[in-house]
């Protein structure tokens, strides 16, 4: 990445507590199998009492990640932007849009080769959002 999308020490915060996010699974509600195929995962992250749905599709045009809208969903795709570098596309979605995802989600994109996207939700606003699981 050519800018810090966050000042350093706030990034040092954030990624201090990585280790500290506990992950499960999800299953399927009635037929007992772990809901992620070829490319696919979908888990739920837990901190500080607040848990975050966690979607990850990877495939041989990018990968797309979807998180719950709230502080921990919001931390963990800023470790990603972290790790991969800024996204093609950052997209809030509202309650319902989405399946899975009734309280509203946040998509990030990352396709190689393409520029980012005009619009969409400010990095600004995600990084405020996250700064919320540290407490």
């Amino acid at each position: 990445m050519t800018a810090p999308f966050a000042d350093a020490g706030l990034l040092a915060r954030f990624r201090s507590v990585e280790p500290k996010i506990q992950w499960r699974l999800v299953v399927e509600p009635q037929k007992g199998r772990i809901r992620s195929g070829p490319g696919r995962s979908v888990r739920i992250a837990h901190l500080h009492d607040e848990e975050a749905r966690v979607e990850m599709q990877e495939g041989p045009v990018g990968v797309t990640i979807r998180t719950d809208s709230g502080p921990v969903g919001a931390l963990f795709l800023v470790l990603e932007i972290d790790r991969r570098g800024l996204p093609t596309r950052l997209t809030p979605h509202e309650a319902g849009q989405l399946p899975g995802f009734a309280m509203g989600a946040l998509e990030a994109v990352w396709q190689p080769g393409r520029t980012p996207e005009p619009g969409g939700l400010p990095i600004n606003d995600l990084v405020g959002l996250a700064r919320y699981a540290l407490a």
